[in-house]
């Protein structure tokens, strides 16, 4: 436990806020980008954390409307200008990283009927600042980053079927800690 409480200040080296590099041209780019901030890094790890405390068609259902989402939030900050300058964009970036933390670590079993309302806001957000973000093409940008953030769902839905539930809540519960010092900063 010790261990992995000890991982909190590495996971806010990337960003002491949301702003953070990482905004280049092109996929690679934007496979790497996910990566670079823990607000999006923790984010996505926990829709997946989140899918497999759910079970059954969750497991699915909330990767694929946060991917779904976040796309036509970056296709909507591409088109029609929503994006990083919304007023509830960033909020609810950070909303994400803490909601996400508390329910995998209070290993919340919500109805699918509000987890995937709930998981497509977050990821409407998170695709919206990117979009706005985006230089030169967008495209191959907005390709990389959405398969980034499936390996970083299916990386945490396998956490989340393969740890054992209270070192998966240990884990949500660094990650709604991490959120609020985002918040902080």
């Amino acid at each position: 436990m010790k261990r992995i409480l000890s991982i909190v200040p590495l996971l806010l080296i990337p960003t002491t806020a949301l702003a953070h590099p990482g905004h280049g041209v092109g996929f690679e780019a934007g496979f790497l980008h996910p990566f670079t901030g823990a607000d999006h890094l923790l984010a996505m790890v926990g829709v997946g954390l989140w899918a497999a405390i759910l079970g059954g068609r969750a497991r699915m259902a909330l990767p694929a409307t946060f991917l779904t989402a976040m796309a036509i939030g970056g296709a909507s900050a591409v088109n029609i200008g929503l994006g990083a300058g919304a007023v509830a964009v960033e909020p609810a970036i950070l909303a994400s990283v803490i909601l996400l933390g508390a329910v995998v670590a209070l290993a919340l079993r919500a109805p699918l009927g509000l987890a995937v309302p709930l998981v497509g806001l977050f990821g409407l957000a998170h695709g919206a600042a990117h979009g706005a973000e985006m230089v030169g093409n967008g495209l191959a940008f907005g390709a990389a980053m959405l398969t980034a953030t499936a390996l970083l769902h299916a990386a945490g839905l396998g956490l989340g079927l393969a740890l054992n539930g209270k070192i998966a809540r240990v884990f949500g519960g660094v990650s709604a800690l991490a959120g609020l010092a985002l918040a902080l900063a």
